[in-house]
């Protein structure tokens, strides 16, 4: 009986340690977390703590199944209601504090606001938050913000992705459009930072509460092409359907919509003046930067759970509230493992210290449990279902999904680490609706006009050969110096006439060197040398030619001639006036190398294409005023030159050296050519190739020109003549004696025609005073025969006998009467008749005889005696 009182016994205690044991071996240590949550309706009016509760209570749930040490503690969540607003956040913790017990951290926080107040208040409580909803960029400070963390990706990551995508496609022109959200403003200030610091231009950033559009409208007055978009997911109808309105889809342009949510897009229903056709074609081809919401793995992670075993449960739970699905809460159900993770490593290691110590009834501060806390928390690292769960300054590493928009779905094209900071894309994946990716602006395509090796190749041709043959001619004259037709064309003048084309097609040469081939400073130099070899050569075969020409203008129209030495002073002045006003230009404003910028041309091939041109030429600050300078002495004394061969154009001249014609036709060219070279390098001086081309062919038309015309007779009367070489004596005199023999022929060819003209004169007036002697004499008088003997010289140079003579016929009353022709009383008699010669005859020999050779205005007293006339048959002659 007694042992059969013990096996009762024995199986009581059995069965209450059954019941009782491992009732006893659950029970764990409490760690009271401050939960802080809206508990009324967020500010879109959905409830964010219904909708986030499934997930937590399914983490507490996997919590309390793990073993030690994480499952000897249990995470007491109270429930503080922020109701977003900081004052009241802020109150309700102290309270919370106040009331007890000993919170050692704080949970959740979705109130940007609230949570940023909170999180500056922690430090001084001694408190650490683990947040899911934390992801306002201003939150990364870690000098304000060191205590808090929160599971959730940082929209800083999103911006970080955002530029490495237009890195990536090389935008560097950009613009952004924003919903008015508080969050979304915080997102817009720290990527118009990130954008930069890396070199993007933000050409206009716009904000949208209700009117899209004229949002847009303002985007595309800027032609930007690559958009940026931070809105909400339920405004995404409403800004693709005023995006195809203002045609602002396309090749064209590309979308980039970084939001930060991660329920993806819902695109397709009807918004007013859209049909769901008109929304998935303005959003095709866009790309969307969003968070991972849920690990794509299908290995199980520290719960235990796999992440669609997670989503599973987590769904069922939601449909048994009835509440709506929250994007957040994947993160809630990780961000609770972290706090549970970090508060038993702490704990356990109290313990470790308290109870392992040198020395008893040893207590851990406060302040060491939160550092202890902290550092547990920077440690974490654990595969949760939102993926590898890891802080690094507080913010969570993660991985951003980019996804495109095609036809009607959305394709995963890429993904952007935060941890490395690396962008991946699947280019075959990626579509686009050009060719290429768009373009950030309308491409300008910068082309610089220079003259091409192949121009500058032909036209360098065309002036080294005419150098050649200048420098053949200068040879030519200098070792054929003796001959008799090069010594009377004044060699000196001849030579200098050659030094000026050399220096003129020198230049050509010089013209054609630019920025392509050669440095800034060296086309400076050149810029000068240029202006000097041409300005110069120019002045000396200009002053050379005008010489020539005014020297024979000089012997064929009676102008008092010139000394060979005056005729070399006016070379010399006009080199010395080119010289002066050169060196004044280079000292005061000297040439340099400009750079033009032409206006915009639009490629007719691409219409989407424009062509900037630039070019670059000489010149100098007070360009116009130097070039006014020059022009202003050359220009008249082109005109003079001209008129001077206009004038001598028909003069004939027996030698060859001294061809008039061929003289003028020189001074034509070089001013019809200087004025032709101006002209054109006025109008062609923005397209450097051209003016190259025409300013280089005028220079070289004229110098080829003057040669011709000027040596080349020469050039074929020295080859041709067979004349024999005589002594240099013989030809110097020759030569002098040739050349006054011509001058002379000139001069005597002038006067024979002034005496031709003053002969006619002098007929009429004799004729004059011959009427004037009938009229006054009443009885005929007698004829008076007046003879004078002249010698001049023909056209031939031949002398020759001119006489005049003069018969006063007896006037025709005196005929008719029948009376005698002189009455010794009468008026005509032949004292009458001598007195009245005495008179006049002087007068006439005055102007008559000097000019024909005879008698000389001096010898007129003798026309006063009687000896000088000699009286026969009424007639006087005089000799």
């Amino acid at each position: 009986m007694e042992r059969r009182g013990q096996v009762e016994v024995f199986r009581l205690l059995l069965v209450c340690w059954l019941v009782v044991g491992p009732a006893l071996a659950q029970v764990r240590h409490p760690l009271p977390v401050l939960w802080m949550m809206p508990v009324s309706s967020g500010p879109g009016g959905e409830n964010l703590t219904a909708a986030v509760a499934p997930a937590v209570r399914l983490a507490l749930q996997d919590l309390k199944r793990q073993p030690p040490p994480l499952g000897n503690y249990e995470i007491q969540l109270q429930l503080l209601d922020s109701q977003c607003d900081p004052a009241k956040s802020l109150k309700a913790l102290f309270d919370a504090m106040w009331a007890g017990p000993k919170y050692l951290l704080v949970f959740g926080g979705v109130c940007p606001s609230a949570t940023a107040l909170i999180a500056r208040s922690l430090p001084a409580l001694n408190l650490l938050q683990v947040s899911f909803a934390a992801a306002s960029p201003s939150l990364s400070n870690r000098k304000w913000y060191g205590n808090l963390f929160s599971t959730v990706p940082s929209d800083r990551a999103l911006n970080q992705a955002t530029v490495k995508l237009l890195q990536r496609y090389k935008w560097t022109r950009v613009g952004i459009i924003t919903q008015d959200r508080p969050r979304l403003s915080e997102m817009k200030k720290d990527l118009m930072r990130q954008l930069l610091k890396a070199g993007v231009q933000v050409v206009s950033t716009e904000s949208f509460s209700e009117d899209v559009c004229s949002s847009l409208r303002r985007l595309k007055e800027n032609d930007v092409r690559i958009i940026i978009g931070q809105f909400e997911e339920e405004s995404a109808s409403e800004v693709f359907c005023c995006a195809y309105r203002l045609n602002m889809f396309g090749a064209r342009y590309q979308w980039v919509v970084g939001d930060g949510g991660t329920s993806g897009w819902r695109l397709g229903w009807h918004v007013s003046g859209c049909t769901a056709n008109s929304l998935l074609t303005a959003a095709d081809g866009s790309i969307r930067l969003q968070m991972r919401q849920i690990s794509n793995t299908n290995t199980a992670g520290v719960s235990g759970r796999t992440p669609q075993d997670y989503q599973d449960s987590y769904l069922r739970e939601l449909i048994q509230e009835g509440s709506k699905v929250s994007p957040l809460h994947a993160y809630a159900y990780d961000a609770v493992w972290v706090a549970a993770r970090a508060l038993s490593q702490v704990m356990e290691t109290v313990k470790h210290r308290e109870k392992y110590s040198s020395q008893r009834n040893v207590s851990v501060s406060e302040e060491e449990v939160q550092r202890m806390l902290l550092e547990a928390v920077r440690q974490t690292q654990f595969e949760g279902v939102t993926g590898p769960v890891v802080f690094r300054n507080g913010e969570r590493m993660t991985s951003i999904e980019l996804i495109q928009f095609q036809g009607s779905s959305g394709v995963l094209v890429g993904d952007f680490s935060t941890s490395t900071q690396q962008l991946r894309l699947m280019k075959q994946l990626l579509k686009f609706k050009g060719p290429g990716p768009a373009r950030d602006q309308t491409l300008v395509l910068v082309q610089w006009q220079h003259v091409g090796l192949l121009l500058y190749s032909l036209v360098s041709s065309a002036a080294a050969v005419t150098i050649f043959i200048t420098l053949t001619v200068l040879i030519f004259t200098v070792t054929n110096h003796k001959h008799r037709l090069l010594r009377s064309s004044s060699g000196s003048l001849d030579e200098l006439l050659l030094l000026g084309v050399l220096l003129s097609s020198s230049s050509v040469l010089i013209s054609g060197l630019d920025g392509a081939s050669l440095s800034e400073q060296t086309v400076d130099i050149l810029c000068s040398v240029r202006l000097w070899t041409l300005s110069v050569g120019h002045t000396v075969g200009f002053a050379v030619l005008f010489t020539k020409t005014w020297r024979v203008y000089s012997l064929c129209c009676s102008v008092k001639q010139t000394q060979q030495q005056q005729q070399s002073r006016v070379v010399l002045w006009m080199f010395l006036l080119d010289v002066f006003v050169l060196i004044t230009w280079q000292i005061l404003d000297p040439l340099r190398r400009v750079v033009l910028q032409h206006s915009l041309q639009r490629e007719t091939a691409d219409q989407d294409v424009l062509v900037r041109s630039y070019s670059e030429h000489c010149s100098s600050t007070n360009m116009e005023l130097w070039l006014t300078a020059v022009y202003g002495y050359k220009a008249p004394l082109l005109g003079l030159g001209c008129f001077l061969a206009w004038s001598i154009r028909t003069v004939q001249v027996d030698h060859p050296a001294v061809s008039s014609k061929h003289l003028a036709l020189s001074m034509f060219t070089v001013t019809v050519f200087s004025v032709s070279g101006v002209s054109g390098s006025l109008l062609t001086s923005h397209n450097p190739p051209v003016h190259f081309c025409l300013t280089s062919a005028l220079i070289l038309c004229c110098n080829i020109f003057t040669l011709s015309w000027m040596f080349g007779p020469k050039f074929l009367h020295v080859c041709l003549s067979s004349s024999e070489p005589q002594q240099p004596s013989e030809l110097q005199g020759e030569a002098v004696e040739e050349e006054e023999e011509e001058e002379e022929k000139i001069r005597l060819s002038r006067l024979n025609q002034q005496l031709r003209s003053q002969t006619a004169q002098l007929d009429v007036e004799i004729e004059t005073i011959t009427m004037q002697l009938c009229e006054m004499s009443e009885p005929a008088a007698p004829e008076l025969k007046l003879h004078h003997t002249t010698r001049g010289q023909n056209n031939a140079g031949e002398g020759r006998s001119v006489t005049w003579t003069h018969a006063a016929q007896v006037c025709p009353q005196d005929r008719n009467s029948g009376r005698k022709p002189s009455s010794p009383d009468g008026i005509n008699s032949p004292e009458h008749v001598r007195r009245r010669l005495s008179v006049q005859l002087p007068i006439l020999h005055h102007s008559y005889l000097p000019a024909v050779g005879g008698v000389s205005a001096s010898s007129s007293s003798l026309f006063g005696s009687q000896d000088v006339f000699v009286h026969s048959d009424d007639n006087f002659l005089f000799t």
